[in-house]
């Protein structure tokens, strides 16, 4: 979405559309005021939406959002919004609910698409109930109690904060763990995860009693009754947010007030340590970044992620994952099962009679004849078959992909049925099954994406082998249930049907071992010949095939090869760390030394050294200043006002055992296995979306690209490969520095452009062009030192324009640099260059032009 680094929409365009999680958002009037006392715009409203994205989707999603507008800022008029209006876009995901004499439909915030469009159309408030969707449209019970402490006339939030506390105390008496949030409008808002086992009344009642109870205890201070003339110097104690049809203000939301407070969550020592107040959205992005999602607990109620696990399914979606099957079936006058009540324990292995192996999730693939010939494809999960129909069956193979309707879940029970639906029932037809037996999980996005690879047991007369099978959601209009079913490549399929184990199967067991023909612990020792990094080629997202391909955000720093020595018995391990070009960089980084206190075993990791800005985004700028740095007074002075951290990726040797024949899905498998993420060592996540959608995210998060990776590729060092392909937002150029020419004016002392050249097809240096903006003072003033210890009486190319080398004074061709520009010219110049910084990992051998 942003279009500079700070994350937010450029400030100065009126109106851009930009794309998000793959939709485009058209944003318009970005300069506007919305909070006049404080000026901020649109666009700052917008980028504080980016920012808290993750934990404020995760506490709405599922939740039908009411809004508040205010389309004028918020010294304007204010709008009431329950229904969605038609203008809204049709990727925004919805559900309808029924009231007494009509229905509304409301929008559900699941994802950050539709939040730039909420803060696009000024809805700053965001409220919404207790209770969620779940995936097929059942309402859930709800999965979170609330109080709301609202002060009266001569009570503030010194007095909130002690009713807060008093509460506390009766709530972890109840076993239920409380959060307190200030609501960014009075008072504080007091949050508890619940199991689901109760309805909306019950939580309602249980809510008032403890609201009554308050009131018992500390009348002098607290009432629990609504009326406005009994709250003169006393805090409500509100208890009817919990009512299915009440609303509370969602987490992380912002309040239309004259300044851009949030309902922010708070720690209890805040509360303890007295002098509350209120927090703005710049402080919520601040605390985010320092302490995380506060509420991050909460979430376990119902709905503790995307991804769903066994630890959550006595969550929302355990206590009526059938009601919407049951509703459709009398057990009078059909053979399906029809369980009297949704299942209260479950785990992945418990699968129907029949399973090839208790111990694995089942899968079954049954033959409709209905209507019109179909087949429901099921998949045992959170104890239940999530169901689809597929009109035409599962693909063939992988070019032709086919249509999936999501049904609603269906029984464990169901996975061995066989026989017909009488006329008049709901399914009528006759059922068979065509295949069944167990499955390897890859991945399950929640709504989203589900990977799997099917191992047949022979069910339906024939052995249907193992095949790996990917189901992505494509339609949310309307509560939309429409996915596409694609048979991934690299299945291990062989001909006549038949299938062998999963790629990615041999991958991990290739891990464990070593991998023939590679280095083994007994070896010479690897350790002493430092690995060459494998390279990725430039390229576009037009460039990847129907192949499957993981793809990684690409990180604006230096490559950096990590050998690690894992901690051991109380003794401390070791880290060194060579760049591309062989150079040892240990002595520069030594906050990266923690690599060994986060390792399993001995490694050696390639990845990124990057350095973050306050809003942590990668800065190449910044990781200027810890380059080149050796002596300990130097590191020790860059390192305090500017840390760096490590970006692992890949795994090329574990235990002294080269990786590097091993696919990428399985040296991906063991990085995650064996690096535990602390401090300054991150384990940045693979994602297997479309590319489309990889660089968009990337671009929302202000990073330089995407790097895709086709998930059957080994690991070749010093390489460039087509099986790596670098996509960028913005074109760079790895340059040589030839020479550089006198500045005028305020650059008269220091210099005014660099001239730089790029090697042609036969390693030829040819004249690239000037690169003169860029620059910082102190980057000039340090320029004009470094190449003056480097000089050179003539040119090192021999192309360079008279114009260019009039005032011109030559360098050494031996050091890289890096340049943003925007394309080339028919002469091989570089159009509108503009300086990034040393490439200190690079020499000039490694230099090649960019195309693309």
């Amino acid at each position: 979405m942003p279009d500079d680094d700070t994350g937010a929409p450029s400030r100065a365009a009126q109106r851009e559309t930009v794309t998000v999680d793959g939709h485009r958002v058209t944003l318009t009037n970005l300069s506007k005021v919305i909070y006049p006392e404080t000026g901020t715009t649109k666009a700052d409203v917008l980028a504080y939406l980016a920012a808290v994205a993750q934990p404020f989707v995760a506490h709405v999603t599922g939740r039908p959002a009411t809004r508040k507008r205010w389309v004028h800022g918020t010294g304007g008029p204010v709008f009431f919004q329950k229904n969605l209006e038609d203008s809204a876009p049709t990727w925004v995901h919805r559900r309808d609910i029924q009231h007494s004499d009509h229905v509304n439909t409301y929008p559900l915030v699941d994802d950050l698409a539709t939040l730039t469009w909420l803060g696009q159309v000024a809805a700053l408030e965001i409220h919404v109930p207790q209770w969620r969707f779940g995936r097929t449209g059942v309402e859930h019970r709800p999965d979170r109690l609330v109080l709301d402490l609202d002060p009266g006339p001569g009570t503030g939030l010194d007095e909130c904060v002690q009713v807060a506390l008093w509460a506390r105390e009766i709530l972890t008496g109840m076993d239920l763990e409380p959060f307190p949030v200030t609501s960014g409008s009075k008072g504080i808002h007091l949050y508890a995860a619940l199991d689901g086992a109760h309805d909306s009344d019950a939580v309602s009642a249980v809510a008032h009693e403890l609201a009554r109870a308050l009131q018992a205890d500390h009348p002098d201070l607290v009432v629990s009754d609504m009326k406005k003339s009994l709250r003169e110097g006393k805090v409500l104690v509100d208890w009817s947010q919990n009512n299915r049809n009440k609303t509370t203000i969602s987490p992380y939301s912002l309040r239309g007030r004259d300044r851009p407070y949030v309902a922010a969550p708070r720690s209890w020592a805040e509360l303890e340590a007295g002098g509350l107040t209120h927090l703005e959205a710049d402080e919520v992005v601040a605390r985010l970044e320092r302490d995380g999602d506060l509420l991050a607990p909460l979430l376990t109620g119902g709905h503790a992620a995307l991804e769903p696990t066994t630890a959550r399914m006595a969550g929302f979606e355990r206590t009526d994952r059938l009601e919407v099957y049951r509703s459709k079936r009398d057990a009078s006058k059909t053979p399906e099962p029809v369980p009297e009540a949704s299942p209260t324990e479950a785990s992945p292995g418990d699968g129907p009679a029949g399973s090839a192996d208790p111990a694995a999730p089942t899968f079954v693939i049954q033959e409709h004849h209905a209507r019109a010939l179909h087949y429901d494809f099921r998949l045992e999960h959170d104890g239940v078959l999530v169901s689809w129909a597929l009109p035409k069956g599962e693909p063939v193979d992988t070019t032709h992909n086919r249509l999936g309707v999501q049904t609603e879940d269906h029984p464990l029970e169901y996975g061995s049925f066989e026989g017909t639906i009488p006329r008049g029932e709901y399914g009528a037809g006759t059922v068979s099954i065509w295949d069944r037996g167990t499955y390897d999980l890859h991945k399950w996005r929640e709504g989203e994406e589900v990977i799997v690879t099917l191992h047949s047991d022979g069910s339906g007369g024939t052995d249907r082998g193992s095949r790996r099978i990917a189901l992505i959601h494509t339609a949310h209009t309307g509560g939309g249930t429409s996915w596409l079913v694609h048979r991934m490549k690299d299945d291990g399929h062989s001909g006549g049907g038949a299938a062998g184990a999963s790629g990615e199967e041999d991958d991990k067991a290739e891990v464990a071992g070593s991998a023939p023909g590679e280095g083994s612990a007994s070896s010479s020792g690897s350790r002493d010949r430092p690995l060459t990094p494998m390279l990725a080629t430039p390229g576009t997202v037009d460039d990847l095939d129907e192949d499957d391909w993981a793809f990684e955000m690409k990180w604006d720093g230096i490559r950096a090869v990590a050998t690690v020595v894992a901690d051991r018995d109380g003794s401390p391990g070791s880290v060194r760390l060579t760049s591309r070009n062989g150079n040892d960089l240990t002595a520069s980084y030594p906050e990266l030394a923690a690599l060994s206190g986060c390792v399993a075993e001995d490694v050696v990791l390639d990845g990124e050294i990057v350095a973050l800005d306050q809003g942590g985004r990668p800065s190449f700028g910044r990781l200027q200043s810890r380059m080149n740095l050796t002596a300990r007074r130097d590191v020790a002075a860059a390192q305090k006002a500017q840390g760096v951290v490590y970006m692992a990726f890949d795994l090329v040797e574990r235990s002294g055992r080269r990786t590097t024949r091993v696919g990428y899905d399985g040296r991906r498998a063991a990085l995650e296995e064996l690096v535990t993420e602390s401090g300054p060592v991150h384990v940045p996540p693979a994602f297997t979306s479309d590319a489309a959608s990889a660089l968009a995210a990337s671009k929302e998060l202000g990073l330089e690209g995407i790097v895709a990776k086709r998930r059957s590729s080994t690991y070749r060092p010093g390489r460039p490969a087509h099986t790596w392909v670098k996509v960028k937002h913005v074109q760079t150029q790895e340059v040589v520095v030839v020479g550089w020419r006198t500045g005028n004016g305020a650059r008269a002392q220091t210099l005014g452009s660099l001239l730089v050249a790029v090697p042609d097809a036969t390693g030829t240096l040819r004249y690239a062009g000037r690169v003169g903006t860029g620059f910082t003072d102190a980057t000039l003033e340090r320029l004009a030192t470094e190449l003056a210890r480097n000089p050179r009486q003539t040119p090192p190319v021999d192309d360079v324009p008279a114009a260019d080398a009039g005032d011109a004074h030559w360098v050494r061709a031996d050091r890289v640099g890096e340049v943003a520009h925007a394309g080339w010219t028919d002469q091989g110049r570089l159009r509108h260059p503009v300086w990034r910084g040393w490439r200190s990992d690079k020499a000039p051998g490694d230099v090649v032009r960019e195309d693309a």
